[in-house]
């Protein structure tokens, strides 16, 4: 039998989602390799260069780009976000599955040269909740704070653009959709039909010599 290549998943939605909460909840486990984001914005309080992001000037980030280092990139709020791309096709190809947990604007860039990916979106319950989760972030000025929640309204309109939206209320709810997501997906004929004609050449061999 063939070696199956892993699954692709790219999980985004609007800032105060819940994103970063729901994939480490799914990964608790260490099922999946997370890809480690390039970015060119400050270190938030507790988060550690290599593990949370790749913390980069942005000269660096520009250069890399002209090396074609990432997967997709993209400026957000002022900031340049990027998925390093090497060790992403690495993993994949040694059949482990793998997450990008990535915004919008850099997940639809990943459609456009993946598009077998797993595209699922993060909603928040309701704009309420999401403009509490916001502000309990407390790393907003008032400023930004407008921006981000102005443009949540803007980008809950890509949902169309994905295969799954899930709602965050509960975070074990929500992994547990998205597990259910990931079974279902690798079940699918067309990701697993090379699997299954080497299974059936085997048992037509074995019939053969029985």
């Amino acid at each position: 039998m063939k070696p199956s290549k892993g699954l692709l998943m790219v999980i985004s939605g609007p800032s105060g989602a819940g994103k970063g909460t729901v994939c480490k909840e799914l990964n608790k486990n260490n099922e999946f390799w997370i890809s480690v984001s390039a970015t060119t914005r400050s270190p938030r309080l507790g988060e550690l260069n290599e593990i949370n992001y790749y913390f980069l000037t942005k000269d660096e980030f520009k250069q890399r780009i002209k090396n074609k280092d990432f997967l997709e990139y993209a400026e957000v709020y002022g900031n340049y976000y990027g998925t390093p791309k090497s060790k992403v096709e690495e993993m994949l190809n040694k059949g482990i599955d793998v997450i990008l947990e990535i915004d919008i604007q850099g997940a639809l860039k990943v459609k456009e040269c993946y598009p077998e990916g797993v595209f699922i979106f993060i909603l928040p319950p309701s704009m309420g909740e999401l403009k509490k989760r916001i502000i309990n972030r407390k790393s907003e000025t008032p400023e930004s704070f407008m921006t981000r929640f102005k443009s949540a309204y803007k980008e809950i309109n890509y949902v169309s653009k994905y295969n799954y939206a899930v709602v965050n209320d509960v975070v074990e709810n929500a992994v547990n959709k998205i597990k259910s997501i990931i079974v279902a997906e690798k079940c699918r004929v067309d990701r697993i039909k090379d699997s299954i004609l080497d299974s059936k050449e085997g048992l037509i061999h074995e019939q053969f010599y029985d």
